[in-house]
C-alpha cells in the first residue's frame, strides 16, 4: 500500500487529469489507497499479451512506456503513453489479454490498482465509469472545453447550436384545420400576436403554413374572402425537421430556404412546435441568417468581401460557444456556398450567361461541407454547349473574374491552378465525363495524386442537377475498376501519421518550434482513406465524418472502432481550426502545430488520434493495396 505521507502528494498531482480532475475526493482517495506504487527499470516490459487477463490497472505516475502491437501482415505498430495516462483499460474491464506489449521507456513509476478495485470504483464513481467506457470522447470533449474557455470572451453567441429542437421547445404551437375559415385563423393570430398559423390534419400531421407575409401577399392584394378555407392559400410542402435534430440543423435549413420558421415534428410526424429565428439567435448580435442576408443583399464584390469577413468572425464566436469541429466546418462551408452563389448570379448576369446552361462545381473540402478558414479556392465549371460562337472563351473569361473576386474576399487563389478559370477544368459534360473515365481506366499513379480532389464534387451553383448523372456515372465505374482503387489506395498511403518507432510524435523544426502538419500528416490522410473506400464500397456520402460511419456499416466494424476514428478526425479538425482562427500560423502555415505549446491532455489525445489514424491507414493497405 502507498504510505499515508504520499496520499496529499499524489492526490495533488493525478487531480489535474480526466478522469480524477472530474471525480470526488474521496473517490481519488480510494483509488489511491487501493494501489501499490511500482518500479520498473529502462526496457523492461511491464505487461504483455502473454500475461493473460491483466490483475491490475496502470497510471503512470513518473516516466513513459511504449506500447507494441503487432497485427498479422502489418509491421509493428508502436503507441507512447506519457506520466498521468492510464493502460489496460479495456482488457482489465473485459478480463481478457492486452492486445500490446508495454515497456518502461526509462526509469518508470507505476500505481497498480487491483482488478478487484478497479471494478468498485467503477460502480462507485460516475465519472471514472464514463472515462472507462468512453475515454476517446471524454478527453475530446475536455480538450473542446478548453478550446471554449480559450475564445469564450471573443464569442457573440450565447446559446449552442448543438442543442437538440425538442429540447428547445417551451410550449405547443397554435394549429388549426385545413377547413378554417381565414377569418377565424386570422383573429387567432391578431389575438396572439404571432406571425403564423400551423395546418394540421385531424392526426396532427403538418398540411402547410400561413405567415403574415401570405396574407399580405395570397389574400389582401388577391383580394380573397375571408370565409375561404384556410387550406387555399396555405403554403404546402413546408420544411420540417424532427425533435432529435439540432439547432445548427434549423439555421441552416432556414439560411438554405430563406424562411424564418420551422415546423417542428415528433417521430410519428405529428408537430410538436415551431421555432424561429428569433427563437435560435434572440440572444445575438449576429446570426448565420443576419449573414445570409447581408450576402444576398450585396451588389458588388465590395459587399461581399465584407461579409467574407463576417463569415470568419462568426466561425470564431463558434469556436467560443464550442461548437464542434463538423458543425462548425459545415457553417463555414455554407456560408461560403452562398457567398459563392451570389457572386456567380452577379458576374453571370455581366456575362450574360444562363445559370441553368452551366453548374459551378466545389471540389475537395468545400465539395466535402468540411471547409476551414484557411482554405485556398478549389474549383470548376461544367457547361452545356450550345454551340454558341467563342461559347468556352465566354465561360472563362467568367470564371476568371469570379476566382479573382473570391481571392478578394480571402479566398486565394489555388497554387495548383485548380480552379474554373484553367482551361482544362472548364469543360462541357462530354469532356468531363472523357476525363473522369481516362482517369479511371488509363490514369498513372501520378495523375491521381493530383486527381482525388476531383471524386469529392458538389454542384454548388446554377443548374445542379447536371452534375448529377456525370457522379452516379463515375462512381459506378470506380467501384467496378480495381486497378484504379488500388492506385487511390497507394496515394493515400504516401504520407504516414507522424509517430515514430516507440509511439512517439516525430516532429519537424520549423519557425526555430517543434511542429507537425495537422493537413499533411493527419487530416488528409483520413480524408484519402475514407475517398478510397467509398468509391470502392459505393458510399453516397461527401462529407469525411459520414462516410467514416458508412464505412463502419459496410465492413461491418464495431461502433467502437467507427468512432474512434471520427474522434481522431474531430479532434484535428478543431486544432486546425484553433489555429487559423487564433492567426497562429507558424512560417505562413495555417496547420503547423507547435507540439510544445500543447497542455496535457491535447498532447495524450493528440497521439491517441495519431495512432487511431495509423489503423485505418493499416487496414486500407491489407484491404486494397496489396
Amino acid at each position: 500500500m502507498i504510505s499515508s505521507s504520499l496520499i496529499q502528494n499524489l492526490r495533488q498531482q493525478i487531480m489535474q487529469r480526466l478522469p480524477f480532475s472530474e471525480m470526488a475526493p474521496s473517490e481519488v482517495d480510494f483509488f489511491i489507497e487501493s494501489s501499490c506504487e511500482v518500479y520498473y527499470a529502462p526496457t523492461e516490459v511491464i505487461l504483455s499479451p502473454a500475461d493473460g487477463p491483466p490483475a491490475f490497472l496502470y497510471l503512470i505516475r513518473q516516466g513513459r512506456v511504449s506500447g507494441k502491437r503487432t497485427s498479422p501482415g502489418l509491421t509493428e505498430a508502436a503507441f507512447e503513453l506519457e506520466a498521468g495516462e492510464l493502460f489496460s483499460v479495456s482488457a482489465s474491464l473485459a478480463a481478457r489479454p492486452v492486445a500490446a506489449t508495454y515497456t518502461a521507456i526509462g526509469d518508470c513509476f507505476c500505481l497498480t490498482l487491483p482488478a478487484a478495485a478497479m471494478q468498485a470504483l467503477v460502480g462507485r464513481s460516475k465519472p471514472f465509469r464514463d472515462f472507462i467506457n468512453n475515454r476517446v470522447w471524454m478527453l475530446l470533449e475536455q480538450s473542446r472545453q478548453a478550446l471554449r474557455n480559450n475564445f469564450a470572451s471573443k464569442a457573440l453567441l450565447e446559446q449552442s447550436l448543438e442543442t437538440r429542437l425538442g429540447d428547445l421547445i417551451r410550449r405547443a404551437p397554435l394549429t388549426t384545420l385545413e377547413q378554417t375559415p381565414l377569418r377565424e385563423a386570422l383573429t387567432v393570430m391578431y389575438e396572439k400576436r404571432i406571425g403564423s398559423m400551423l395546418v394540421v390534419s385531424d392526426s396532427g400531421a403538418l398540411l402547410g403554413i400561413l405567415t403574415r407575409y401570405d396574407v399580405l401577399e395570397r389574400v389582401t392584394l388577391a383580394g380573397i374572402s375571408l370565409d375561404t378555407p384556410i387550406s387555399e392559400v396555405m403554403t404546402k410542402g413546408v420544411k420540417t425537421l424532427t425533435v432529435d435534430h439540432t439547432a445548427e440543423s434549423a439555421a441552416v435549413v432556414m439560411s438554405r430556404y430563406e424562411i424564418r420558421h420551422v415546423p417542428i415534428v415528433d417521430l410519428r410526424e405529428r408537430v410538436v412546435g415551431l421555432i424561429s429565428e428569433r427563437d435560435l439567435f434572440s440572444l445575438q448580435r449576429q446570426s448565420l441568417g443576419t449573414i445570409c442576408s447581408l450576402i444576398r443583399q450585396a451588389d458588388d464584390v465590395d459587399g461581399l468581401k465584407d461579409c467574407a469577413a463576417n463569415i470568419r468572425r462568426f466561425a470564431r464566436n463558434l469556436l467560443g460557444q464550442g461548437v464542434s469541429a463538423r458543425q462548425l466546418t459545415f457553417l463555414v462551408s455554407h456560408l461560403n456556398d452562398v457567398l459563392t452563389a451570389r457572386l456567380i448570379t452577379l458576374l453571370a448576369k455581366s456575362h450574360g450567361l444562363e445559370l441553368h446552361l452551366f453548374v459551378w462545381i466545389a471540389l475537395g473540402s468545400e465539395g466535402r461541407s468540411e471547409q476551414t478558414i484557411a482554405t485556398d479556392q478549389d474549383n470548376a465549371l461544367l457547361y452545356q454547349p450550345t454551340g454558341a460562337p467563342e461559347e468556352k472563351n465566354r465561360y472563362l473569361a467568367f470564371a476568371r473574374e469570379v476566382n479573382i473576386a473570391l481571392d478578394t474576399c480571402g479566398y486565394p487563389l489555388c497554387k495548383g491552378n485548380i480552379m474554373a478559370s484553367n482551361p482544362s477544368l472548364c469543360l462541357t459534360i462530354d469532356e468531363w465525363k472523357k476525363r473522369f473515365m481516362h482517369w479511371i481506366e488509363h490514369g498513372h499513379p501520378e495523375d491521381l495524386l493530383n486527381a482525388g480532389i476531383f471524386f469529392d464534387c458538389r454542384g454548388l451553383a446554377g443548374n445542379v442537377d447536371l452534375l448529377k448523372g456525370l457522379r452516379d456515372e463515375v462512381k459506378t465505374t470506380a467501384a467496378r475498376t480495381p486497378r484504379f482503387i488500388k492506385l487511390l489506395a497507394d496515394a493515400a498511403l504516401v504520407n504516414q501519421v507522424p509517430l515514430n518507432w516507440l509511439g512517439g510524435l516525430e516532429t519537424k523544426k520549423l519557425g526555430g518550434k517543434s511542429v507537425i502538419d495537422l493537413k499533411l500528416q493527419g487530416t488528409a490522410i483520413v480524408v484519402e482513406t475514407a475517398r478510397v473506400y467509398a468509391l470502392a464500397l459505393g458510399i453516397e456520402e461527401l462529407n469525411t465524418q459520414d462516410r467514416l460511419a458508412a464505412i463502419g456499416r459496410g465492413l461491418g466494424l464495431a461502433q467502437t472502432e467507427t468512432d474512434a476514428w471520427i474522434a481522431a478526425f474531430q479532434f484535428l479538425q478543431t486544432m486546425r481550426l484553433a489555429i487559423q482562427i487564433d492567426g497562429d500560423a507558424i512560417e505562413s502555415n495555417p496547420n503547423a502545430l507547435d507540439i510544445d505549446g500543447l497542455n496535457a491532455v491535447d498532447r495524450s489525445i493528440l497521439k491517441e488520434s495519431m495512432a487511431r489514424i495509423r489503423s485505418l491507414q493499416q487496414r486500407l493497405e491489407l484491404d486494397y493495396a496489396r
